[in-house]
């Protein structure tokens, strides 16, 4: 039997292209290091690969296997900029502080892709993105976004009429969008898989199946219990993003895990119109569907519903319904995968960074943004421990608010959310 991920339902296309996955070992005993990290995606792998690189001593622990959780199983796209727009960030920030996040974000880009390169990794890159919106009261929004894009100094957005959005996207469902030519979207698990080889070269110590159940500070030093051993380092690193559960209570506080499914399509052919161009797609939606096509010619099509997923052949059923929305002529078309995962969002859809207790640091919460923020977070935390935390800090000061109703509300609570957002979309 294949494998398939414990924690997350479906075999992806991703595991099924990826190439070779090797496996990594278990902790066996107890270890003592420079610094510790929880979390084996984007995040952890490139903190660990940054931090060994620059000769510290590094232990990283998964619960699973490399590539288990979103990392690994997301949609693949980049995006330009944060999460939330530059004329929001502005808005909220003013220029200078929202034009330095905004430019954090895009070195945060050209690093994944030229890390990617100097380190060997075929990511599958394909260039161009487009955001579209399927109501006419919404085209102003995309105005003054590529205003805000053109005044922070990018040049690579333009806006699209109803006509060049309904070539491009091969389907005229939409109203108009804006077209991003200095971005565009991966092969997320070959990252995965690339990156922890980097981290391994490097000289860092991994472990994959191995659970942290307890984090601690104990006389300056922090110590993480695993139902194997110990690990006892001067510093700790929590990137666990969607899949923290318990173990950190001020990170479970500010970030929520959401489910997100994707199914992909059988190749649809060199002369499909279904965006022709390669590039990929996310829609003005709260809700939001992403969609793209890959070099060997599938749909991966997503959603961001929280579906009651008991068996991977309903992803395939509420994908397929929303593929068909956009593209009706593929309203028979074969999903050859469906699988989910979980995304971990904050409430305002900024990243969460926090020191959460002596010497230890907790990221995530990209909000569906972490392709390349995950990426370059662990990259700016090897920075903080080399004693640079000035760009750190332009993250770790957003204001990110606790969801509202605790541990035991803010599951249902942001559940009757996403499904008022749901219909709000459809009006």
């Amino acid at each position: 039997m294949s494998y398939q991920s414990p924690i997350s339902p479906g075999r992806s296309w991703y595991e099924d292209t990826a190439g070779p996955r090797p496996e990594y070992p278990s902790l066996d005993g107890d270890r003592t290091c420079d610094v510790v990290i929880i979390g084996g995606g984007f995040t952890g792998l490139s903190a660990a690969t940054h931090l060994a690189k620059a000769g510290v001593d590094v232990v990283l622990i998964e619960a699973h296997r490399f590539g288990d959780g979103a990392s690994g199983r997301n949609g693949g796209q980049l995006g330009s900029g944060q999460r939330a727009g530059p004329e929001e960030m502005e808005k909220e920030y003013g220029f200078t502080r929202a034009k330095a996040l905004f430019d954090l974000a895009e070195e945060a880009k050209a690093h994944l892709l030229e890390f990617a390169s100097t380190n060997g990794i075929e990511i599958d890159f394909r260039p161009g993105h487009m955001n579209v919106t399927h109501k006419k009261r919404e085209l102003s929004d995309f105005v003054d976004y590529a205003d805000a894009a053109e005044r922070f100094g990018y040049p690579h957005i333009r806006i699209m009429d109803r006509a060049e959005t309904a070539q491009k996207v091969g389907s005229d469902h939409y109203v108009g969008g804006v077209y991003d030519s200095g971005t565009g979207h991966i092969h997320p698990l070959k990252l995965v898989v690339g990156t922890a080889r980097v981290a391994r070269e490097a000289g860092a110590q991994l472990f994959e199946n191995t659970r942290a159940t307890a984090i601690t500070t104990n006389g300056g030093k922090v110590v993480v219990t695993t139902p194997t051993g110990t690990v006892t380092a001067q510093k700790g690193f929590v990137a666990l993003n969607a899949y923290g559960g318990d173990l950190e209570p001020t990170s479970a506080a500010h970030i929520m895990p959401i489910g997100s499914f994707i199914g992909a399509t059988v190749d649809l052919g060199a002369d499909s119109p279904v965006l022709s161009g390669g590039e990929s797609v996310s829609d003005s939606r709260f809700v939001v569907r992403y969609f793209r096509r890959v070099k060997s010619g599938e749909l991966l099509f997503g959603g961001r519903e929280i579906y009651a997923v008991n068996d991977p052949k309903d992803i395939h059923i509420h994908i397929r319904r929303q593929i068909s929305e956009i593209y009706p002529h593929l309203k028979d078309v074969e999903i050859t995968h469906g699988w989910g995962g979980y995304v971990g969002i904050t409430l305002p859809r900024k990243p969460f960074v926090r020191e959460v207790m002596p010497n230890v640091i907790s990221a995530g919460g990209y909000s569906g943004h972490g392709v390349m923020l995950s990426n370059f977070v662990g990259k700016l935390y090897a920075e903080t421990v080399a004693g640079n935390r000035d760009r750190l800090k332009l993250i770790e000061d957003l204001k990110i608010p606790p969801f509202p109703g605790g541990r035991r509300w803010r599951a249902p609570l942001l559940f009757l959310a996403l499904n008022w957002y749901a219909l709000r979309d459809r009006l």
